[in-house]
């Protein structure tokens, strides 16, 4: 499912793919507290951890709050219950 549609026009001025305005997308968007780790690494099409290691490699520090404990508490718990 793609969450966000690039065009090729954007893609051509930027010299950037898809893949690369969503990643940039993402990271902009996180670290100026828009969007949750989660939602982040989801429009970047990756992993938390594989976004949380992209961030690290670009010197961004990765925020633990509040929100974020409790979205990862329910899904231990909702994983939790499916067994």
């Amino acid at each position: 499912m793609e969450l966000v549609s690039i065009s090729k026009e954007l893609e051509f001025a930027t010299h950037m793919s898809a893949q690369e305005i969503r990643l940039e997308l993402a990271v902009h968007l996180y670290t100026s507290g828009k969007l949750s780790i989660g939602k982040a690494s989801e429009l970047a099409a990756m992993s938390t951890v594989g976004f949380q290691c992209l961030l690290s490699s670009r010197g961004i520090p990765v925020s633990y709050k509040e929100d974020d404990f409790r979205d990862d508490l329910e899904t231990i718990t909702r994983l939790t219950s499916l067994r």
